[in-house]
């Protein structure tokens, strides 16, 4: 069985390219979700991953079960709704940054609830990876991921969750009551730097730190985008600069840094070591256009990594 678990869903992706000479507008077809992003980063970097989610029996769904299937990414947790249709988003870029426009209202994994998750499975599993998003797209999602972090923790793996805040999804008092909730159960928290400010309030990055270490978990990393990442424990706090790259696209970028980092610690790194390589993992990604085809594997991460 799969050492790490990743649970949320899934998408068929359209993300804009630089527009042609005469104005034309293009969309280049992907993937994309951010579990399932973190998954194939994490399969990439050599990690045993598998994935928890319920797709549409469609083309969308058929495109991303081949995905994984190319990614190495176990889909013996994947469920084939007949009754509803996988989700699709499409990703625009201008001067501010990139944005996302979703269509997933009742998908297939907003459908999910506790009585589908794989028991056993999760049982088995060492670590288990969750985000906002994941408990974000209906209540029985939610309550979903609330039953399988109480497996996992029950049985001895680790939990790991990735704010992923998404206002279009719900409130942010709401978000902030759910995510937290599920936050004091962890081992691993990934913010990231605006989400926290939305969702507790704060602004600096030691304080968004002392509240997420004092809400329970063990290691927090703040993802600050290009001003890098801070990285805490209960005995340290090193701040890791961002990796240069030319970057065209971060879309992703957050996910491959989630997927590298748990990566990492399952082959023993420290989680300090592991968010330094994270870092560069998810800088490379920001180089190429989409949500997965620009993920590094190990080798082109080690290319370039810091000795």
């Amino acid at each position: 069985m799969a050492e790490l678990l990743c649970m949320g869903e899934p998408m068929l992706e359209f993300n804009q390219l630089p527009p042609l000479p005469d104005g034309t507008v293009h969309y280049l077809e992907g993937h994309g979700g951010d579990t399932s992003n973190a998954a194939i980063a994490a399969s990439r970097q050599g990690a045993s991953v598998g994935y928890i989610t319920a797709i549409g029996a469609d083309a969308p769904g058929d495109s991303l079960m081949a995905l994984w299937q190319r990614e190495g990414v176990d889909t013996a947790t994947v469920l084939r709704n007949e009754h509803a249709q996988t989700g699709i988003y499409f990703v625009t870029h201008d001067a501010t940054g990139h944005h996302f426009l979703h269509y997933r209202k009742d998908s297939p994994a907003a459908l999910y609830e506790p009585a589908d998750l794989p028991e056993q499975t999760l049982a088995a599993a060492k670590i288990f990876y969750a985000s906002g998003i994941s408990q974000g797209i209906s209540s029985s999602a939610a309550d979903a991921v609330f039953a399988a972090i109480d497996i996992v923790r029950r049985h001895g793996g680790k939990v790991a969750y990735d704010t992923n805040y998404r206002p279009r999804l719900w409130p942010p008092a709401r978000a902030a009551a759910v995510m937290h909730a599920a936050m004091s159960n962890v081992d691993f928290a990934f913010p990231g730097n605006e989400d926290a400010q939305v969702l507790t309030g704060l602004s600096d990055p030691d304080a968004i730190l002392d509240f997420y270490l004092r809400l329970g978990s063990k290691v927090v990393v703040l993802k600050m985008g290009e001003s890098g990442a801070y990285f805490a424990d209960a005995q340290q706090r090193v701040l890791i600069p961002p990796h240069p790259v030319r970057a065209v696209d971060a879309t992703g970028a957050g996910d491959t840094f989630c997927g590298a980092f748990l990566a990492r610690i399952l082959v023993g790194d420290s989680p300090e070591h592991a968010a330094r390589y994270a870092s560069v993992a998810a800088a490379l990604t920001c180089t190429g256009y989409g949500a997965v085809a620009p993920i590094p594997n190990e080798a082109m991460v080690r290319a370039v990594l810091p000795v």
